[in-house]
């Protein structure tokens, strides 16, 4: 995934490119980066955060550089920002999403025989240089930035540090966020609105998908305006957007805790406590518990202060081992109880396979299981929210490959919550996961907690649903 945060004011505004971009820190594991302008030019700063906050590594660069204007982000996969040289001036350059035909694009961009790519680790093109090679065929930054909006398949937003101010772009169908907030002397533009209000910012307002923006000190100038279809990322209110953080104007946390009613008032199952698969199964927890009107417990104390983020670390043996040693069983809480669990999703269960043995080591009598979202059916094929290299990492499909005996399998069925073949699908996961029961989220429940039509959201991983805007 990833997550970004520009910031252009009258005064120095290192401070806050620094914090604003730290709130983005859950968003990616691999690459943190700042950007800065001043009267000397731009200034650069990348560091590995794969093993260590991004705020620990950036601390000793604050003194170093200065300027006005800024621009940060947190990178799941490629390093960022980058600084440019082209006939539109100087700019640094951050994106968030993924390009799905990039090489295509980059095939394209060689048809033109002066354009050349810096190779990463494993020969590949960094998809950022990409982005800024097809900017820079624009006759305007306006216009080079469209021109990616209409190119890409998948998803791209964008920053753009210049010398006449920040322009931020949302990507064409708005599947990532992108809030814009003010203060005396300064705009901020942020993917998470959490970042805003400890830094004495005021939400303005959200960008319209395709939307495109110079932001100053002085305001915020239209240079695009949005588009009419949006796909945002149903996945942000269920698993890896922040709690305190909005998108589109509703509140994460709140979407959990309907979430959490939701799953509640179709279900009867007889349990002495509820308690949620720290940290996003917390809130969905907590609306269930409300609901029910039963206990709510915090069976696993989660332990952060010396082990890193475990959010999508590119080594799944370290990400299994992060995740278990970061849960820390209470036995008092767990012996001899009848309990259920509210999770986030249920996306390969390995590590929930973990989580649900110890507790029955630790003394459960049974463990019942509610993932606040339907079966993970698909993979995204529009962010990069999971590293999985291949679909049948997934629960789900693993399951019915169990039961069709291959992959190529009509997953229509397996998506429909009425019908057999996904009962059988739950049930074989269940098994597998060693639950005493197991009740997925309804979709349109899920739908109804968030807010939004449906046709505003992207619910491509649990039905297969393609928006009516997708790029052919």
């Amino acid at each position: 995934m990833g997550g970004f945060f520009g910031v252009a004011g009258r005064d120095d505004c290192i401070a806050d490119l620094f914090y604003g971009t730290d709130y983005h820190s859950h968003l990616g594991t691999k690459r943190g980066g700042l950007a800065s302008r001043n009267g000397e030019g731009f200034h650069r700063h990348i560091h590995n955060i794969e093993n260590a906050q991004f705020r620990s590594k950036f601390e000793d660069d604050l003194g170093r550089f200065s300027g006005s204007t800024g621009i940060g982000v947190i990178s799941d996969y490629e390093d960022q920002p980058l600084l440019v040289g082209s006939h539109l001036g100087n700019y640094a350059i951050v994106t968030v999403g993924k390009i799905n035909n990039l090489d295509a694009l980059v095939a394209r961009a060689f048809q033109n025989r002066t354009t050349h790519f810096s190779e990463m680790a494993g020969g590949e093109i960094n998809p950022t240089e990409l982005v800024a090679t097809l900017i820079n065929q624009g006759a305007t930054f306006t216009e080079g930035l469209s021109a990616v909006q209409d190119a890409v398949d998948g998803s791209c937003s964008i920053l753009l540090l210049t010398e006449e101010g920040i322009y931020v772009a949302r990507d064409r169908l708005g599947r990532t966020p992108i809030a814009l907030g003010h203060k005396d002397g300064a705009r901020a533009a942020a993917m998470e609105t959490c970042a805003l209000p400890n830094l004495g910012y005021t939400l303005d307002r959200f960008l319209g998908p395709g939307e495109i923006v110079r932001m100053t000190p002085d305001g915020v100038e239209p240079c695009k305006a949005p588009g009419e279809e949006m796909q945002i990322c149903a996945f942000l209110w269920v698993y890896y957007g922040y709690p305190a953080s909005s998108y589109e104007g509703i509140n994460t946390e709140v979407v959990r805790n309907r979430c959490g009613a939701a799953l509640a008032q179709r279900d009867d199952a007889e349990v002495d406590c509820v308690a949620g698969i720290p940290d996003s199964g917390t809130g969905h927890a907590i609306g269930y518990a409300n609901q029910r009107r039963l206990p709510y417990r915090r069976p696993f104390v989660k332990y952060t202060p010396t082990w890193p983020r475990s959010f999508m670390p590119q080594d799944q043996r370290v990400r299994d081992l992060v995740a278990k040693m970061k849960l820390i069983p209470v036995r008092e809480l767990i012996d001899g109880q009848r309990m259920l669990f509210c999770e986030d999703s249920i996306v390969r269960g390995t590590q929930l396979q973990d989580t649900i043995r110890r507790l029955y080591d630790a003394g459960a009598k049974e463990v019942h299981m509610r993932p606040a979202c339907p079966p993970l059916v698909f993979g995204c094929p529009f962010l990069n929210f999971s590293r999985s290299r291949s679909e049948l990492d997934l629960a789900a499909r693993r399951a019915v490959v169990e039961l069709e005996g291959r992959d190529d399998a009509d997953l229509a069925e397996y998506a429909d919550d009425a019908s057999d073949k996904y009962a059988r699908m739950v049930e074989i996961i269940r098994k597998r996961l060693h639950l005493t029961t197991l009740k997925y989220q309804k979709l349109s429940d899920l739908v109804e907690a968030i807010g939004l039509p449906k046709c505003k959201l992207c619910t491509y991983c649990w039905d297969g649903a393609e928006c009516p805007g997708k790029q052919t």
